[in-house]
């Protein structure tokens, strides 16, 4: 689960009183918008990364490593396109802290 705030999915999070988005609400988010993505990276370091999945912004996914599961996802991390490092880059879902509409990039 993933705390946000904000327009558009961060809103359904809103409207169920709990300010959670899930994995789905957050990649709704992203395909939407730029965002920053606060998350505890697996050897413990906070990052804030500016990511998104829009489509007009992304450059084609080659997958380097094999797909996780039956339906071709890992449901635990996600794959964003990182805006400052201008790669792609992926995060454990459930290590996320926060997510918050990117207004200028």
């Amino acid at each position: 689960m993933l705390l946000g705030w904000g327009g558009d999915a961060f809103t359904l999070a809103k409207e169920r009183d709990l300010m959670i988005l899930t994995r789905n609400e957050l990649i709704e988010a992203l395909q939407a918008h730029k965002c920053i993505v606060k998350f505890t990276k697996v050897n413990g370091e906070v990052r804030e990364m500016p990511c998104t999945l829009r489509e007009d912004i992304v450059p084609k996914y080659e997958r380097k490593t094999p797909m996780k599961d039956a339906t071709g996802k890992n449901q635990n991390t996600l794959s964003v396109w990182c805006l400052d490092k201008n790669e792609w880059r992926s995060f454990r879902v459930m290590n996320v802290t926060s997510v918050e509409r990117l207004v200028a990039f």
